[in-house]
């Protein structure tokens, strides 16, 4: 795909995330694949997946395939390093998803080098995930070619809000002029209308869409709880 057709494609439209953590019943590529093209059906204007295998099972789909990697136990977890990130391009994603914050990295690059790293490797676009607006600011400075909130509220530069930080949104519209997508507690249809209307370029959904086990437990809460 070019680069602008792809950013087209998202442009005003759905991202679905298809993750599911380590251990969990639908922790399988196949069945993250099926997830995905579910959503496609739905009118998912993309889709973000997690691992070298899943991104594989998902390839062949005809919508934008976010990858990324998440590997380790330090802060950066989210591709984070270069290698992982050309994996990751390698494996035959359209964008490819890395720490977009301003921490060290394990593989000790900065995050411009890292984006340097993989613009020569690769034509894939990329997507920092950011956790503020100077990881937005920094990492539009380093040549990303889109600015995620997905870290918001996870690295301690800003409180975690119950839903969207909208705000967030708000500042990076001001600031940048890179695609947005907004990302990161958006529970509702309503929350990612809200979302675009702060500012974002697209919206990705995941937990409220995918993955049916925190789904369930919304639910069976609020029977609990009616029970008294």
């Amino acid at each position: 795909m070019r680069f602008t057709d792809t950013l087209e494609r998202l442009r005003g439209g759905l991202i679905v995330s298809c993750q599911a953590y380590p251990g969990e019943a639908m922790r399988d590529p196949r069945t993250m694949a099926q997830i995905a093209a579910a959503a496609v059906v739905g009118g998912a204007a993309g889709i973000r997946v997690q691992g070298i295998d899943d991104i594989r099972a998902t390839a062949h789909l005809p919508v934008p395939v976010v990858g990324l990697w998440k590997d380790g136990d330090a802060e950066v977890f989210i591709t984070p390093t270069l290698g992982h990130a050309e994996a990751v391009a390698d494996a035959g994603a359209d964008i490819v998803a890395i720490d977009g914050t301003r921490r060290p990295r394990p593989d000790g690059l900065s995050l411009a080098e890292t984006i340097a790293g993989l613009r020569a490797h690769t034509d894939a676009l990329i997507m920092a995930d950011c956790g503020s607006l100077d990881d937005a600011i920094a990492a539009e400075a380093a040549g990303a070619d889109i600015l995620g909130t997905t870290l918001s509220g996870y690295t301690g530069e800003r409180p975690k809000s119950a839903g969207p930080d909208l705000e967030l949104i708000e500042l990076i519209a001001a600031r940048c002029r890179r695609p947005i997508v907004a990302e990161g507690r958006i529970h509702s249809p309503g929350q990612a209308a809200t979302a675009i209307a702060a500012g974002a370029f697209s919206v990705c959904v995941g937990t409220a869409i995918t993955h049916p086990s925190t789904i369930t437990t919304w639910f069976a809460d609020a029977v609990a709880g009616a029970r008294g």
